[in-house]
C-alpha cells in the first residue's frame, strides 16, 4: 500500500503506512536485544528497592519483578501478532476497535504517559552528567535550589543538555535506535558481571541483605500482611512496561515473522529483568559492607567508586539511559503524536513533540517519594492503559479473528468509520473500565483532599491494571456481540 486517497490524508502519511518487505529487518535476536536494552536501565533496576522498602525480602521482591513480566509479557505477544502480520503501528491498529477518529483518544494516552517516562529517564542521565561533573570537581556542584523547580542551577542545566543529547537519534529515526540497541545489550550484560565481581572482591562477599528476613513473616514487623503489599507491588510493576504492552506493533511491525517476534520478546523480557532484579539486591546487599548503608541508586554507587570506575561506570549509564529511553519512550508517542494530525505532523516532529513535554512535566517531582512513584506513577497510569489493552486484544483475537482489511484503516468511510469515525462499544467499555480505579488513585495522588474514599475501592486500585483489563475487554466483546 504506498498510495492513499487525498481526500483522506488526514489518516496517513509514510511514518504510518504498512511496511513493505524491505523494511522487515528484524530478527529474533534484535528484538532481544531491544528488550536486553530496555530492561538493563536504572528505573528497572531501582525497583527492587521499592519492593523491599515495603518489606519484602530480597527473593521476594525478585520473584515479583519476574512474575509481574511474565504476566505482562502475554499482552505483548498478542497485541504485537497484529504489528507483525500487517505492517502497522499501534495508533493505526486502535483504529479497528476505538473508529478512524477515535484511536486518536488511546493514542493520546499512551503518548503522554511515554512523554512523562522520556523525562524521567532523561532525568537519570542529566543526573549522572551532574555526579561526573561533581566527581571531577572533588566536590557537588550548583547550590541551592531555585525555588519554583526545587532542583539548582547545575541540576538544570546537566538535564538540559542530556535532552539535547538525545535529539540526534530523534532526527535520525528507528534504524539509528536498532543498531544502537543491538550494539548496547551485549556491552550492558558484560557490565552487569563486571559490577557483581567488583562488589564481590571489594566486600568479601555479598553482604548482609540475602540472608534478610521479609518483614511480613512471623515475628517481623508486618506479619500476615504479605498479599496487601504483594498485590498492588505487582500491579506496579506490570505498569512498568503497560506503555509497551500497547505499541508494541511500532517494533513488531518491522519483524521478519512472527517466530521473530514471538522468541525475541521471550527470551529478551520476563527472565533479563528477573535477573536485574536480582543483580540490584546483591549488589547493594554488598554495599552495606562497603559504605554502611543500602546503596540502591546506581548513579550513587558509581560516584562512590575510585579511579578511573568511576568514569567508566558513569559513561556505561549514560549510554544505557540513551538507548533505553529512545526505544522505551519516543519510538511510541512519536507514532502517537504523528496519528493525531498525520498531514501535520511526521514521525519526526512526534518526537520533538515528546522531548518538549518532557521538559514541562518536571520529571524529578515523580520521583520525589516511593508512594508518589508506585501508587501515583505506575500504578495510576495502569489502570488507565490496562482498559485499553483489554479492548485492542478482544477485538482482535474474539470480533476479527486476527482478520483485518489495512485499506478501510486508512479512510473515513470504510468498516472502521462505524459511521461517525468514533466506536461506542470501545469508548464505554474503556470508561467503564477506568471508572472503579478512579476513587483510589484520587486517594493515592491527593490523600489530603480525598481521605475518606472506603476501603473497597482502595483495594480496587490495588488491582487496577488487572481490573480495567477485564472490566473493558467483558464490556466491548458483550456490546460487539450485540452489535453483532
Amino acid at each position: 500500500m504506498s498510495t492513499t486517497p487525498a481526500s483522506h490524508t488526514d489518516l496517513w502519511n509514510d511514518d504510518l503506512a504498512p511496511t513493505d518487505a524491505a523494511q522487515r529487518t528484524w530478527r529474533w535476536y534484535h528484538f532481544a536485544a531491544l528488550w536486553v536494552g530496555m530492561v538493563m536501565c536504572i528505573p528497572a533496576y531501582t525497583l527492587s528497592a521499592s519492593l523491599i522498602e515495603a518489606g519484602m525480602s530480597g527473593w521476594q521482591a525478585v520473584f515479583t519483578v519476574f512474575l509481574a513480566n511474565a504476566i505482562v509479557l502475554v499482552p505483548m505477544l498478542l497485541i504485537g501478532h497484529a504489528g507483525t502480520k500487517y505492517g502497522i503501528p499501534y495508533a493505526v491498529l486502535a483504529r479497528t476497535s476505538f473508529g478512524t477518529t477515535g484511536a486518536k483518544l488511546p493514542a493520546l494516552m499512551r503518548a503522554i504517559v511515554a512523554c512523562g517516562w522520556y523525562g524521567i529517564q532523561t532525568w537519570f542521565g542529566g543526573s549522572m552528567i551532574h555526579t561526573l561533573l561533581g566527581v571531577m570537581n572533588g566536590a557537588p556542584i550548583g547550590g541551592a535550589p531555585i525555588a519554583a523547580l526545587g532542583i539548582n542551577l547545575a541540576q538544570l542545566l546537566c538535564f538540559l543538555v542530556f535532552w539535547a543529547i538525545q535529539l540526534y537519534f530523534v532526527v535520525h529515526g528507528m534504524e539509528s535506535i536498532r543498531k544502537l540497541e543491538t550494539w548496547t545489550a551485549p556491552l550492558k550484560i558484560a557490565i552487569c558481571f563486571v559490577l557483581l565481581w567488583w562488589v564481590h572482591d571489594k566486600a568479601g562477599g555479598f553482604g548482609p541483605l540475602l540472608d534478610q528476613p521479609s518483614q511480613f513473616a512471623p515475628g517481623g514487623k508486618k506479619e500476615g500482611q504479605f498479599w496487601t503489599a504483594f498485590w498492588p507491588s505487582l500491579t506496579a510493576m506490570i505498569g512498568f512496561w503497560a506503555t509497551l504492552a500497547l505499541n508494541i506493533p511500532d517494533f513488531t511491525r518491522f519483524a521478519k515473522s512472527q517466530r521473530d517476534q514471538v522468541v525475541g520478546q521471550s527470551v529478551g523480557l520476563p527472565l533479563p529483568m528477573g535477573l536485574l532484579a536480582a543483580l540490584a539486591v546483591i549488589v547493594t546487599s554488598a554495599t552495606v559492607v562497603l559504605y554502611g548503608k543500602a546503596l540502591w541508586d546506581p548513579v550513587d554507587l558509581a560516584a562512590r567508586m575510585t579511579g578511573i570506575a568511576v568514569l567508566v561506570a558513569l559513561i556505561v549509564l549514560l549510554i544505557d539511559t540513551v538507548s533505553v529511553n529512545l526505544a522505551a519512550n519516543l519510538v511510541g508517542p512519536a507514532y502517537d503524536f504523528s496519528a493525531l494530525a498525520p498531514r501535520q505532523i511526521s514521525y519526526r516532529t512526534g518526537g520533538y513533540i515528546t522531548a518538549g513535554l518532557a521538559l514541562v512535566m518536571m520529571p524529578w517531582k515523580i520521583l520525589e517519594t516511593t508512594h508518589n512513584y508506585i501508587f501515583t506513577w505506575l500504578v495510576g497510569y495502569s489502570a488507565l492503559l490496562g482498559p485499553i489493552a483489554g479492548v485492542l486484544v478482544v477485538d482482535y483475537y474474539l470480533v476479527r479473528k486476527t482478520r483485518l482489511d489495512v485499506a478501510q484503516m486508512y479512510v473515513h468511510d470504510g468498516i472502521y468509520s462505524y459511521g461517525n469515525g468514533w466506536n461506542t462499544a470501545a469508548l464505554v467499555a474503556f470508561a467503564l473500565g477506568v471508572l472503579p480505579n478512579i476513587p483510589g488513585f484520587l486517594n493515592a495522588a491527593f490523600p489530603a483532599s480525598f481521605p475518606d474514599v472506603g476501603e473497597g475501592f482502595k483495594t480496587i486500585y490495588t488491582y487496577a491494571w488487572f481490573v480495567g483489563v477485564a472490566i473493558a475487554a467483558l464490556v466491548y466483546g458483550l456490546m460487539m456481540r450485540r452489535r453483532g
